[in-house]
Parts: structure tokens; C-alpha cells; sequence
């Protein structure tokens, strides 16, 4: 029984293989130029073998134009029959865009061709083809006869070989000064030296490459705000990996940073605030040799932005103890991407104290003095700028002109900036003399709304004392003119 199906089964299957591999035949376009050009050797028709337009079904004449179905040369390369020859450099997005562009055809469908040339157009690459014939084109990154499957290592734009298609023209700094004269054209060595250039070198694909930040048909230049790399999208396009846990488990990397970077002081200056000063990943990382800064040279890092903090973390004791813990500078103070705003609170050994993390409020820890000196020391300014604010708006409400001493408190703004600077010093008589002038300020404006408090009362009381000595004459005089009046009678 057996056999018999089998020998019922094996014949019927090789007549389906049959019968489709006949259809596939029928439906395989003639194209005689094809034929022509891989009798007589040529190169083109070699290559074109593995291109994935061949495997589709593409002639030759489809992008060259002419009558693909005769053999007579003159015939199938008549002007009347559309035969271009070779497109020029201008016009090879439309002739790639009869496929890859707008519109809607069956062989699209069936291939599930996107619309790209109209992005292509929109981009630097589109404009600059626009100034000048030796723009790039869909063929400077894909190549011309031998096209490969962007998804083959055989690719120019896989992964692993895409960067160096980019380079082709980036590195050249001849070609480069033709569009972008203060481009950089050292993007590709940069690479090769981050994190991802040294994985992507290995052979790694999933690492980021110039498409992943920058796209690929619709490159914007990096100053729209509508790039990829513009500052405040860059955190969300570093975030398309580095929060994606499935994608980035093979690395052991943690994915919160987009969520605590967007939730820290730089990410509300950047993504809230629209403040483009802010810094974003590449800041700390760097962007085409983004590497992550190591634990010697977190401060420097931060010292970008916070030079003055930097120069006097640099000079205090703090520097040789992080160095031999092996700490990373600034992080340990004030974290990486959750960066909070900093306050008064982490000095000291109480809660949200930073300090109180290494030392201890005990007679043993030398330090211990001089951190609980630093607290009084920010204390007493802000809390006595408090309490001279609430003296000057009560002499205010008593109508006394107390706006010098309001205005004088200005000053004590920029005090309180130095002194909580020279915290990163880490000594209490620094922050004590940043904080002298300010101090200072602040007992005159108290002086001068207490004494308009006190003035105001007395001119109250003299005035209370004044009209009663008035009303007192004023009755006497009353009692007096009766007195007058009543022996004026008699």
C-alpha cells in the first residue's frame, strides 16, 4: 500500500515542480540585449547575473530603454523605442524611481517596493545632485549591474560594508569641498574608533552605523530640526537601541539611560526647554567615535560644560581618593543620565545627603567638620535671604520705600552661585568667602527693612500722640469758647 502511494505521490510532485518551474519560464520577460552582451563577454551582462533586478525580472531595456524583444541592434536600441543608452548621472533617480518611486504598479506590489526617490530628492544627497552633476545617486551606494539584496553581506549597504560606501565620498576631501567645504572627512576613522566601529570591524551588524543615525534616502542636514541628529532628537534616536532590551541583551548594557536621561536636569533643559546648549548622548559620548567615558576621565568630561567645578574637583582632595577607589568623578556625586538639579540637601549627613554615602558625622571623620562648616555656611545665606525678602515685602505693605535694599539683594544671587561652586573644593573656608559678600548684603537689607518697620511704627505712634494732644487743645479750646460765650450773656 505503501509503495503505491509513493509511487503515485513522487510522480504527481515532479509534475507540480514541473509545471511551475514552466510557468516561471513563461513569465521570465525576453530580453535580448541580455543575450547580446553575455554572448560577446560582456562585463555588464556578467555582473548582472547576481543582481537582484535579474532575479526580479528586469531587462535591460527597462532601465536603458529600447525593444528588449529584437536582435537587431538598430532595432533595439532605436531613440523611438525609448532607448537612452546610458542615463545620465541627473536622471538616474527617475530611472530608478520608475520603481522605486510614487505610484502604484503590480510589480511593486509584488516586490513591496517602497517610495524612495522622492526622499532621496528631499535630502542633502538630492540637493546636492541638484547643484552638480557629481552629486551622489542611487548608484554611488548600491552600485550599477551587480545590485545586491540590502540584506546580503554581498551589499554595499549591509551593515558591516556600509560605512565604508559612505567613506567612498566622506574621506574625500576633494569631492567633499564641492557641496560641504567645513564638512569633516574624518567621520570614518573616528568610527573605526568607537564602540561601534570596533564591533561593526568585527563583523558585528547590530552596532550603529552612519544610516542608523543619520537614515538612509532621507538625510537632512544635521542642523533641521527635523534630523535624526538634530540635539533634541538625539536622544531618541540613540534610544532606538539602547532602550530596546531584546536588541542590546547580547551586550549587557543597561536600557534605562533614555528614561533617566529624560527625566534628569539636561534632559528637561533639552527636550522641555528646547535649550539646544543642553548636552544630549554625544556630549558625554561623543557621536562618531562615541565612546563611553572611562572612570579617569568622567571629570574631564563633565568639565566641558562645568569648567570652573572641574578646575577646583581637579586641586581638592576628593581627586587622588576617587582616583585610588577607582570612583568616577562627578557620577558619584551627581549620578550619570539622572542627572538631578542640585541642592543644598546632598551637603551633609542628612536625607538626600551625598556626602553621609562615604563619611560619617563622627569626631573619628576629619571631614565631618568641614562639611557640616560648608552647610551652616549655604545655609546662612539662603535662609537669611529668605528671612530679608519677607522684612523687605512687610515694610512694602507698610508703605515704606524699601527698594534699594529689595534691589541690593540681586547681588546675592551671583554670591550663592560661587560659593555652592567652591563646594567642589571641598574645603569650608572657600565656600566661606564666596559667601562673605552675599552675607553681608543680607544683614544690610535686614537692617534697613527693620529699621523701615521701626520707622513706620514710630511715625504711627508720634502721629497717635499727635492727634491726641490735638483732640485734647481742640476740646479745651471748644470748653474755652463757652466759657466765653456764656459771660459775654451775663
Amino acid at each position: 500500500m505503501k509503495k503505491t502511494l509513493l509511487l503515485i505521490v513522487i510522480p504527481a510532485l515532479f509534475g507540480l515542480l514541473n509545471t511551475a518551474a514552466a510557468q516561471t519560464q513563461q513569465k521570465k520577460p525576453v530580453d535580448k540585449c541580455f543575450s547580446c552582451h553575455t554572448d560577446i563577454g560582456g562585463e555588464q551582462a556578467a555582473a548582472y547575473v547576481s543582481d537582484i533586478h535579474y532575479k526580479a525580472g528586469v531587462t535591460c531595456a527597462d532601465c536603458h530603454g529600447g525593444d528588449p524583444t529584437v536582435e537587431d541592434q538598430d532595432a533595439a536600441m532605436n531613440p523611438k523605442k525609448g532607448y537612452i543608452g546610458i542615463p545620465k548621472v541627473s536622471a538616474i533617480p527617475q530611472v530608478c524611481g520608475k520603481c522605486h518611486g510614487p505610484g502604484k504598479t503590480a510589480f511593486k506590489a509584488e516586490f513591496h517596493l517602497n517610495d524612495v526617490m522622492d526622499e532621496f530628492m528631499s535630502s542633502v544627497h538630492g540637493r546636492a545632485l541638484n547643484q552638480s552633476s557629481d552629486g551622489p545617486t542611487c548608484i554611488s551606494c548600491h552600485g550599477i549591474h551587480n545590485i545586491a539584496d540590502v540584506n546580503s553581506k554581498k551589499s554595499p549597504v549591509y551593515p558591516t560594508n556600509v560605512t565604508k560606501t559612505c567613506a567612498k565620498c566622506h574621506s574625500n576631501p576633494d569631492y567633499m569641498k564641492k557641496f560641504n567645504p567645513g564638512l569633516p572627512v574624518d567621520q570614518y576613522e573616528k568610527y573605526l574608533t568607537s564602540v561601534h566601529g570596533e564591533r561593526n570591524k568585527a563583523g558585528d551588524p547590530k552596532p550603529a552605523t552612519c544610516v542608523s543615525c543619520h537614515s538612509n534616502h532621507l538625510i537632512r542636514a544635521v542642523k533641521d530640526p527635523r534630523s535624526p541628529v538634530y540635539p533634541t532628537n538625539i536622544p531618541q534616536t540613540c534610544a532606538k537601541c539602547h532602550s530596546d532590551k531584546a536588541y542590546m541583551a547580547q551586550y549587557h548594557i543597561p536600557t534605562d539611560q533614555y528614561a533617566n536621561y529624560k527625566e534628569s536636569v539636561h534632559g528637561i533643559a533639552l527636550l522641555q526647554n528646547s535649550d539646544l546648549s543642553a548636552p544630549a548622548c554625544n556630549s558625554c559620548h561623543g557621536n562618531h567615535g562615541a565612546v563611553p567615558p572611562g572612570v579617569s576621565s568622567v571629570a574631564s568630561v563633565c568639565g566641558t560644560c562645568h569648567q570652573a567645578n572641574a578646575d577646583l574637583f581637579d586641586k581638592s582632595p576628593h581627586r587622588a581618593a576617587f582616583a585610588k577607589a577607582k570612583l568616577p568623578g562627578c557620577v558619584v556625586c551627581h549620578s550619570n543620565h539622572l542627572v538631578e538639579q542640585p541642592t543644598d540637601d546632598m551637603i551633609g549627613f542628612g536625607t538626600g545627603a551625598v556626602c553621609g554615602e562615604c563619611h560619617k558625622d563622627v569626631p573619628s571623620d576629619s571631614a565631618a567638620t568641614q562639611i557640616l562648616a560648608v552647610r551652616r555656611t549655604l545655609d546662612s545665606l539662603t535662609i537669611g535671604r529668605k528671612d530679608a525678602d519677607t522684612l523687605l515685602a512687610h515694610a512694602e505693605q507698610l508703605g515704606m520705600d524699601v527698594s534699594d535694599a529689595s534691589y541690593s539683594l540681586k547681588d546675592v544671587n551671583q554670591s550663592l552661585v560661587e560659593a555652592r561652586v567652591q563646594v567642589h573644593s571641598f574645603a569650608a573656608d572657600p565656600v566661606k568667602s564666596s559667601a562673605e559678600p552675599g552675607l553681608k548684603i543680607v544683614a544690610a537689607a535686614q537692617e534697613s527693612a527693620l529699621a523701615a518697620v521701626h520707622e513706620y511704627y514710630f511715625r504711627r505712634h508720634g502721629l497717635g500722640v499727635a492727634t491726641l494732644i490735638i483732640t485734647l487743645l481742640a476740646v479745651l479750646l471748644f470748653l474755652k469758647i463757652r466759657q466765653i460765650e456764656r459771660k459775654s450773656k451775663k
